[in-house]
Parts: structure tokens; sequence; C-alpha cells
């Protein structure tokens, strides 16, 4: 009979914990769709797109862009954050995890702070990144996504292997390269169905840039993320460049 109680239990968490999460995801898609209804534009791109005189994220991309929410209006982005940080452990064998905690030494005692770092992107050639810092993990991550809306570029895709000859936009274009601090991150175009070879982190940018095939080759200090993810972007950037 315990058993039976125990598996129930099992049983109505998992099914709650799914609940939760599906309950989570609409509240944040209705806060959202709330902020956008009341909100308020005070630059004079953002009253154009209001009133839908502008409809075209390229039109938008030529002008510096001071408001987040001209981007959300024209694109469905997908955000995701990226592990820079690490948690203490023993002999520096810690976890990863986003945050990355630095600390300021004053008369009062250490004062913390904590730096995210959050990539969007709507998987069809739309892709941001950027950092946010602040005294709290919540505030700095709602920093990061703002700035990484506000650096939305536009990337080119193609198919630039000899390998493959499908004429679809799955891989970069060409080879790239890239370069952040000791960071370098080298792209180079791939026959469909080889995937993503590259680090976890990159992995995500690519995935928000919509890119599917890739290789690469890393050098460098590669596990300082907060680098590499801008020698990734770096490269990707330089697509634009033919």
């Amino acid at each position: 009979m315990a058993r039976e109680q125990r598996t129930f239990q099992k049983k109505f968490q998992k099914r709650t914990k799914a609940e939760i999460e599906k309950a989570r995801e609409e509240r944040l898609a209705q806060e959202h769709a709330d902020h956008l209804a009341k909100w308020n534009p005070k630059t004079k791109l953002g009253k154009l797109v209001m009133a839908g005189k502008i409809k075209n994220i390229d039109e938008i991309l030529k002008f510096k862009v001071l408001e987040s929410e001209i981007i959300d209006t024209i694109l469905n982005l997908k955000s995701d954050v990226l592990n820079i940080g690490q948690a203490k452990g023993k002999f520096g064998g810690g976890k990863r995890r986003a945050w990355r905690q630095t600390q300021k030494k004053t008369k009062e005692g250490n004062v913390p702070k904590f730096s995210c770092m959050v990539v969007v992107g709507n998987g069809k050639g739309y892709v941001g990144l950027d950092s946010g810092k602040a005294k709290e993990t919540l505030p700095a991550r709602a920093k990061a996504l703002r700035k990484a809306k506000l650096n939305v570029h536009k990337i080119k895709m193609g198919c630039g292997s000899f390998d493959c000859t499908c004429g679809e936009e799955h891989t970069v274009p060409f080879i790239v390269e890239g370069k952040s601090g000791s960071c370098k991150v080298k792209l180079m175009p791939a026959p469909q169905g080889t995937g993503l070879v590259i680090g976890n982190e990159c992995k995500k940018i690519l995935k928000a840039a919509g890119i599917k095939d890739v290789y690469s080759v890393t050098n460098g200090k590669i596990r300082t993320t907060f680098n590499l993810a801008k020698a990734c972007m770096n490269a990707l950037n330089k697509t634009n460049d033919m």
C-alpha cells in the first residue's frame, strides 16, 4: 500500500511539474503581450512602427534602435541564456552556470554583482547577443535580454559546402573567422545532416540564427565563454562582408 502511494505521489509530482512549466510559459507570454499593448513609444522610429507605417525589419535595422519593443513588434524572437559563470567547487571543478559573479571590496564589505549573457533569434537569419550586469540575477537577465534585442543583426546563410548541392539556406555561405580576446572561432560550411560540430554555448547562438549544419575550429582560452560567444557572433557578422 505504501509503495503504491509513493508511486502515485511521484506521478502527481511529475504531472504537476509539467503543468507548472506550461503555466509559467503561458504567463510569460501573456505578460509580454500586455507589455506590448501598454507600450508608449518615445522615439520617432517607434511611433512609425506602432502606426504600422514600417513593417520591414531590414528597414528598421538601417537606423539605431533604442526601444526593444520595436524588435518585439516585428520579429517573433526566442531567447536563451549562455553559461558564462561557474559555481564554486573543489580545485576549480565547479558546475557551469548562467550567472558570473564578481565582487568589489569596499569599507562596508564585499559588494557582489552578477553578469548574464543572452542570445535572441528567430531561427531565420536574425540573431542578437549581449550581456547585462546588475546587483541581482533577474535584473541582470532582463537587462541582457533588452540589450540583445537592440543588438539584433541579419546574417547571411547558404549552401557553401562542396559536398552539398541542395541550394537551401542551412549553413554559412563561406568560411568565416571571428575573434574576441584570445578566443578565435572558425566556421566552415557543412553538408546537410552534419549538425552543429561546435561547443554547446556556440550551438545556442547558431540555433538562434537558424544555422543547422557547420564545421568549426576554436583556438585560445575557450573556457572563457564570454569571449567565445562574442567570437562566434563576430564570425557570423562577417557573412555580410561578401
